[in-house]
Order: structure tokens, then C-alpha cells, then sequence
């Protein structure tokens, strides 16, 4: 039997601590072992102390970065050098088999370039936009089947990919800061790589009600345009996309759910935007 690959698992950090301390927790938990943790911290002070203390058994190699998501996740990647590379955030969790399940079928599966898991929540809730049916990735369907906490990627094509655009990502200072991980997917399916989304495998994520709906419908939807736009996505994609928030806000309107409903056009008016390029 094939021995299992190693993992580097690159992890951006600002401002939490005790769900960091959760996430490695779950990590020293870990079936499989060989495994780096890369922690770009991301703070101005040492906060971060206590807990890389408790858990001094982890290897864990602490960088330094500007503020945002995705310039964090690329002072990493000088550093990387195991066989597979993951982006956990920094209150994810880990199942404590979820590595040795990831290693074996990388193992057993020479040609995979890359495997996506889904989100789900400590009580098993998961968001109805997760598909239920495995697949192979490709620029069409890998929307709604990554999230960058459930993506590992063997290392060889990560850095055939290259770094990840930092005008995406949290904290990039455009409007269109969130999306990073569904541009390196299409940059990475786009490289060759074979990248499968099974839905049986699980990362732990717990979601938050955002206190600005409005707010987080713009940003997201302005990512989604900037990706249609600089990916070049033929206009039938860019429709669809446009479609689904306007259907969203009918529905909404019809329920007499008037947050939901701003929360759709807002979408709307964002993919418009990122389509356009509007900052």
C-alpha cells in the first residue's frame, strides 16, 4: 500500500484566536500526521502566543503578511513543500479522519490533481446550493462545489496555478472581495488539473447570519461578475448569472420577505457592477 502524502495546510489568520485554537485542536486530533500547518499571522501583536503554546506538538510554521485574505495565502506559498496543499480557514474544523481520508485517495489515485469538500455545521446543516452528486470539475460547474477551506490540491499543480489574485479575497480593498478560491479553481481546472467534489467528504464550518445582508449580497455578486468578466464566460453564462438574483428577488417579493428580497437585487447590482468593472 502506497504511504500516505504529506500536507501543508496554509492557514490566514487576523483577530480570532479561541476558534484558531479550535481548528488546531481538531488538527491534533488528525488520523494522519504528516501535515505542516503554515499560519499567516496576519495581527500586530502576539495574541496568538497562549494559544500556539497549548498546542506546541503541532508543527506549525507562523508567517507574516499584510492584512487580506489572499496576500496571506501567497506569503505561504514560497514556503510550501509537502505533497498536498489545503487553504482551512481560520474557524474551520477538521473531522479527525478527514486528512487520512484525503491522503488515501490521492494515494490510490495518481492522476487526481485535486479534491473539493463541502461545508457543513457541527449539527450536520448544510446549504441547499451544495450539489448532492459527486463530479469532476470544470469552469461550467465548479461554482456552487468549492469553498477554499475544503479544497486540497496536490502541490505540483498549486504552483503550476500560481498565486491567487489579490484583488479577491477578504480584506482586498475592492469591491469585489470575497471569490478568490472559485478563481483559483478555474485557473486550476483551466491548467489540467482533475479536481473531484465529493460531497462525502466534510469540513466544519459554522454559519453566521450576516448583520448586513444587503452589504454581503453587493460584494459576493460583484465577485461573481469580475470572474464572468475576467474569465471571459460566453453570454449565456453571464445571463444565467444575472437571472438567478432577479428570480431570487421575485420569490422573495412574492413570500413578502422584504430583507431576502434587497438581499437579491443587491446581488443583481453587484454582478452588474463587477461585470462592468465599476470599483
Amino acid at each position: 500500500m502506497a504511504p500516505l502524502p504529506s500536507f501543508d495546510l496554509v492557514v490566514a489568520t487576523v483577530d480570532r484566536v479561541d476558534p484558531l485554537g479550535r481548528l488546531l485542536a481538531s488538527l491534533a486530533r488528525q488520523t494522519h500526521d504528516r501535515f505542516r500547518v503554515l499560519l499567516v499571522d496576519q495581527n500586530e501583536d502576539d495574541r496568538l502566543l497562549p494559544v500556539l503554546a497549548e498546542h506546541y506538538r503541532l508543527e506549525v510554521v507562523r508567517l507574516r503578511s499584510p492584512r487580506g485574505l489572499s496576500r496571506a495565502r501567497n506569503a505561504a506559498f514560497e514556503h510550501l513543500d509537502a505533497d498536498v496543499v489545503a487553504f482551512p480557514d481560520d474557524d474551520c474544523e477538521y473531522a479527525d479522519d478527514l486528512l487520512e481520508r484525503v491522503g488515501r485517495r490521492f494515494s490510490d489515485r495518481p492522476e487526481l490533481g485535486g479534491l473539493s469538500a463541502r461545508a457543513e455545521s457541527r449539527d450536520g446543516h448544510s446549504s441547499p446550493s451544495w450539489q448532492p452528486e459527486p463530479a469532476v470539475l470544470d469552469a461550467a460547474n465548479l461554482w456552487n462545489r468549492g469553498i477554499s477551506f475544503g479544497i486540497f490540491l496536490r502541490r505540483e499543480l498549486a504552483e503550476r496555478v500560481g498565486r491567487f489574485d489579490e484583488e479577491l479575497g477578504l480584506g482586498a480593498g475592492t469591491p469585489w472581495s470575497s471569490g478568490e478560491e472559485i478563481d483559483f479553481l478555474i485557473r486550476a481546472v483551466a491548467a489540467g488539473g482533475r479536481i473531484e467534489y465529493d460531497p462525502s467528504l466534510v469540513v466544519f464550518h459554522e454559519e453566521k447570519e450576516p448583520a448586513d445582508l444587503r452589504r454581503l449580497g453587493y460584494r459576493d455578486g460583484a465577485s461573481v461578475g469580475y470572474l464572468l468578466r475576467r474569465h471571459r464566460y460566453p453570454l449565456r453564462k453571464r445571463a444565467r448569472m444575472l437571472l438567478r438574483p432577479l428570480a431570487g428577488a421575485a420569490v422573495a417579493a412574492l413570500r413578502r420577505d422584504r430583507p431576502r428580497a434587497a438581499f437579491h437585487l443587491a446581488t443583481l447590482r453587484g454582478r452588474l457592477a463587477g461585470l462592468r468593472g465599476e470599483r
